[in-house]
């Protein structure tokens, strides 16, 4: 039983390192400058973000239809019976 529970206190003495080191890593600055983005700046962000999307699904949907329908469009073209 003594065991366990030494165990279980060396591990919460680990978790409590992780979390005082938390702000002094690689990211420490990162975070503390880090802030919560006004409604004008989340707007630009989600608009970017959906833009993007769309533009995506468009060249995808572009390249199914040349898939899809171009290789029909070009036997017509050159009258190729296949």
């Amino acid at each position: 039983m003594a065991d366990i529970v030494d165990r279980s206190w060396e591990v919460q003495r680990r978790i409590e390192e992780r979390v005082k080191r938390l702000g002094k890593g690689r990211f420490g600055r990162v975070l503390k400058m880090a802030r919560k983005p006004t409604s004008d700046e989340y707007s630009k962000v989600v608009l970017i973000t959906g833009l993007g999307i769309v533009a995506i699904g468009a060249l995808g949907f572009v390249i199914y239809l040349i898939m899809r329908y171009g290789p029909d469009a070009v036997r017509k073209l050159f009258g190729i019976v296949g």
